[in-house]
């Protein structure tokens, strides 16, 4: 069964950083273009940043530019969002999300595999 795992969300105070970790089981995340998304209470799920398969493309949504880095290690299989500057309208539940298309888009049905989710929450 193909699953993807989110970890590293957590409660922390505006200003301060966080790193969201996406792990797989029973595949390898390298060959895949990876997003992350996030939904806030009341709101729709928005794509905030991708990577193409191979790295060389990445996206981040206007909001999270300059504060958020997304990157990949194929040697750990896992992708990773670094969040800096964390502010209180980040507040979300995350997820990643996989696509077998090599290319990176902010679409939410270019991905097929998507994770459970992981909280994060920015006190003001």
């Amino acid at each position: 069964q193909l699953q993807l795992v989110e970890s590293g969300g957590g409660l922390v105070q505006s200003g301060g950083s966080l790193r969201l970790s996406c792990g797989t089981t029973g595949f390898t995340i390298n060959y895949y273009s990876v997003a992350w998304f996030r939904q806030a209470p009341g709101k729709g799920r928005e794509a905030i940043s991708c990577i193409s398969a191979y790295g060389g493309t990445k996206y981040y949504e206007e909001s999270v530019k300059g504060r958020f880095t997304i990157s990949r290690d194929n040697g750990e299989n896992t992708v990773y969002l670094q969040m800096n500057g964390l502010k209180p309208e980040d507040t979300a539940v995350y997820y990643c999300a996989a696509g077998s298309a090599t290319i990176c888009t902010s679409e939410r049905s270019g991905y097929g595999y998507w994770g459970q989710g992981t909280q994060v929450t920015v006190s003001s």
